[in-house]
């Protein structure tokens, strides 16, 4: 995509996480970013919905890459919101059709995901997380990777905290990471 930006994180975020990456998308959305990310549970599904909330009409306003055929939604909760991504967006797809939700797709699509994307934004993440795997495949394609802080206290931060420690921008806002 011409101006596409990842954003990843927890399957479980807080509260907080799950606002902060529909936020942010909507806001870059708004400025014409396209939003790249995986359609999983948390942090992918709610920044597609940001995403969507933001979109100005103008180009794609999120590209969904998933892990299965594109005749299965996965996870099933996500069926409405695949169907929206399908309206104003793209859903990817390297699997054929019939492929079901197998688990080594996932971390194996990610790759897609930070390809699209002139950078990659981790929004939340513990540290045995498929979202550093995708920074890391951010980084070897020559992306940058930002990450968004957290509580110290808080596990869902600790992936991000270390991404900052090994250099990745620590962002605060979606202007952040516009001027990024």
């Amino acid at each position: 995509a011409e101006q596409a930006l990842a954003i990843v994180g927890s399957r479980n975020p807080t509260p907080q996480g799950a606002d902060h990456a529909r936020e942010f998308a909507r806001s870059l959305a708004a400025s014409g970013l396209t939003i790249v990310s995986g359609l999983a549970l948390g942090v992918d599904g709610a920044a597609h919905e940001g995403a969507l909330l933001g979109h100005t009409g103008k180009g794609l306003a999120t590209i969904a890459i998933v892990g299965t055929g594109l005749d299965r939604v996965y996870p099933r909760q996500h069926r409405d919101l695949a169907h929206r991504i399908a309206q104003n967006g793209l859903i990817l797809s390297e699997y054929p059709l019939g492929t079901p939700p197998l688990a080594p797709n996932f971390p194996r699509r990610n790759r897609l995901i930070s390809g699209l994307s002139q950078a990659t934004l981790v929004v939340e993440a513990a540290l045995q997380s498929g979202s550093l795997i995708t920074a890391k495949q951010a980084l070897e394609q020559g992306r940058d990777v930002m990450a968004i802080p957290g509580s110290i206290h808080s596990t869902q931060s600790k992936g991000c905290h270390a991404l900052i420690k090994q250099g990745a921008k620590l962002v605060e806002s979606a202007q952040d990471v516009l001027e990024e």
